[in-house]
C-alpha cells in the first residue's frame, strides 16, 4: 500500500458511495473510478469492499440498482440513490463534519 492511500475508517465507505451515486447514477466499476479520481488517487477501493458495500446500502434502502447497457454495450447494474439515500447521505455527511471538527480541536491542543 502507498503511503498516499488512505485507509477508511468504518462506515466511511458508505458515506462515499452515497456522495458518488448523488451526481448519477453508477455502475459498480464506476463508483470505484469516481472515488480514486475524486481523490486524486488517495482511494482505491477494491472488489472485495465495493460489492459489499452497494448490497448493504441496497438492503438499506438507500440506494436501487437496475440493469442497463454500458457505454462498452455491456450489461451492468447502475445504482442510483433513494429518497431515504439523499436524507441518509446528508445526516451521515452532517455527522461526519461535525466528528472531524471536534477531532480537529482535540488534535490542535498539543
Amino acid at each position: 500500500m502507498s503511503a498516499d492511500r488512505l485507509v477508511l475508517p468504518q462506515g466511511t465507505l458508505d458515506l462515499l458511495i452515497l456522495k458518488a451515486l448523488a451526481l448519477e447514477p453508477l455502475h459498480g466499476w464506476a463508483v470505484s473510478e469516481r472515488l480514486q479520481q475524486i481523490s486524486r488517487d488517495a482511494l482505491q477501493v477494491g472488489q472485495g469492499s465495493l460489492y459489499p458495500a452497494l448490497h448493504r446500502l441496497e438492503r438499506c434502502g438507500w440506494i436501487k440498482a437496475t440493469w442497463r447497457t454500458t457505454d462498452n454495450n455491456r450489461r451492468a447494474k447502475y445504482y442510483e440513490l433513494t429518497r431515504a439515500g439523499q436524507k441518509q447521505l446528508q445526516s451521515a455527511s452532517d455527522s461526519w463534519r461535525r466528528l472531524a471538527a471536534v477531532v480537529g480541536d482535540v488534535l490542535d491542543l498539543a
